[in-house]
C-alpha cells in the first residue's frame, strides 16, 4: 500500500479559509485594522475596483478554465488574505513606485495577444500565444504563502500550472543548467520604464532544478478568476519559497542557459540581493529585518514569524548546500 506523508506546510483542504470568507469584502472593509491599505482600497471607486481586474475579452474555453479545482496538497497554515488586500497592495516598478499605484496604471496594459517565446538551448525554440500554451496545460489552483523582502506577507489562492509543464514542452537541452525569463518592455503603456535608474525589462533566473521543482509554479489567474493586471497577467511565476521579487510578473520570455544569469535587483545590489534569494529568516535584509513578518490577514495585520523557506523547508532545502543557506546567495 502506498502510503502519502503530508509536507509540514500542508493542512487539510477544509482548513483553509471559505471562499466565501475571501470575497466577502464589507466584512473585510469593518474589520482592517491597518489604516494605510484600507485607506487606499477605501479611496478606490466602484469603477475602479472593476477595472483592477482586467477588462479585456477572455476567450471562451479559457474563461472556463476558472474557478479550477484546487489541490488540497498545497493547503497551509494560515487563512487566505483579502482580494482587496492582493489587488491594490503590490511591488510593481514599471507602473509605479507606491504599493497602491498598479492597481490603476497597469489596467494601460495590453494583455491580448500575448505571444511568450521559448529561447536558448533547447531542441528548438519557438513562439507560442499566452491562451494558446494555457490550452495545453492543466490548469489547477493552489494556495501559496507569498513573502515580499519588504518583511510582509500575504496567502493567496493562484490559478495556474506546475512551471516543469513548461519546461516539459520547451525541452531543454542536456547542457542546459539554468531558465532565465524576461518580462514586457512598453513605455508607451508603462511609463515608469523609461525612467533611467531601473534595468528595465525586468528580468531573473532560476536554477533548473528549482524551476521543475514541484512547487514552481506558472500563475494565470487569482480568487477563481483571471490573473489581475496589477499582479501579473497575463502570466507570472510563483516561487513560494523565495522572496517575492523571484516572481516575476507578465513574462514575455523563458531562456534556457549553461551559465547562470544576472537578475534585475542583484545588478543594481549585489550586496542585497543575492542569486537564489530563499526565505531566511536568520539573514537581515540590509533594510529590513527578516525575523518576523506582518501577514496581511483577513482582520488585519498578524505579526507572525518568519519561516525558513517561508515554510516549505521539507521540500526545497534539499536542493541547497550548508553555504546557500547561510544567506541570499
Amino acid at each position: 500500500m502506498r502510503v502519502q506523508r503530508k509536507k509540514s506546510w500542508g493542512l487539510l483542504d477544509r482548513d483553509v479559509t471559505p471562499e466565501g470568507l475571501v470575497v466577502d469584502r464589507r466584512r473585510f472593509l469593518e474589520t482592517i485594522a491597518f489604516a494605510g491599505v484600507g485607506a487606499a482600497f477605501s479611496a478606490m471607486s466602484g469603477r475602479d475596483r472593476a477595472i483592477a481586474g482586467g477588462a479585456e475579452t477572455v476567450p471562451r474555453d479559457v474563461a472556463r478554465l476558472y474557478p479550477a479545482k484546487r489541490n488540497a496538497r498545497y493547503a497551509i497554515d494560515r487563512p487566505i488574505s483579502k482580494p482587496e488586500i492582493v489587488e491594490s497592495y503590490n511591488n510593481y516598478y514599471e507602473f509605479g513606485n507606491v504599493k497602491d499605484s498598479p492597481a490603476h496604471a497597469a489596467q494601460r496594459l495590453t494583455t491580448r495577444p500575448w505571444i511568450i517565446e521559448i529561447a536558448g538551448l533547447v531542441q528548438k525554440p519557438f513562439s507560442i500565444d499566452r491562451d494558446d500554451l494555457v490550452r495545453r496545460m492543466q490548469v489547477e489552483e493552489r494556495v501559496y504563502r507569498h513573502r515580499c523582502v519588504e518583511a510582509w506577507s500575504i496567502a493567496v489562492p493562484w490559478t495556474g500550472f506546475p512551471l516543469k509543464s513548461l519546461v516539459d514542452l520547451a525541452r531543454p537541452l542536456s547542457s542546459a543548467r539554468f531558465l532565465r525569463t524576461v518580462s514586457f518592455k512598453r513605455g508607451s503603456e508603462a511609463p515608469d520604464q523609461r525612467k533611467p535608474w531601473y534595468p528595465f525589462p525586468y528580468f531573473e533566473a532560476f536554477r533548473l532544478d528549482e524551476a521543475i521543482h514541484e512547487l514552481a509554479f506558472v500563475s494565470i489567474g487569482s480568487y477563481g478568476r483571471e490573473l489581475p493586471k496589477q499582479n501579473g497577467l497575463p502570466l507570472g511565476l510563483r516561487m513560494p519559497w523565495k522572496y517575492g521579487f523571484k516572481s516575476p510578473k507578465a513574462v514575455v520570455r523563458f531562456e534556457f542557459t549553461d551559465r547562470q544569469p544576472q537578475t534585475f535587483w542583484r545588478s543594481l545590489s549585489p550586496f542585497e540581493y543575492g542569486f537564489l534569494s530563499n526565505v531566511n529568516p536568520a539573514v537581515p535584509h540590509p533594510r529590513w529585518p527578516q525575523a518576523t513578518e506582518k501577514f496581511f490577514g483577513p482582520g488585519g495585520i498578524e505579526r507572525r514569524p518568519t519561516l525558513p523557506y517561508n515554510g516549505y523547508a521539507d521540500s526545497v532545502a534539499s536542493l541547497y548546500d550548508d553555504q546557500s543557506r547561510k544567506g541570499l546567495s
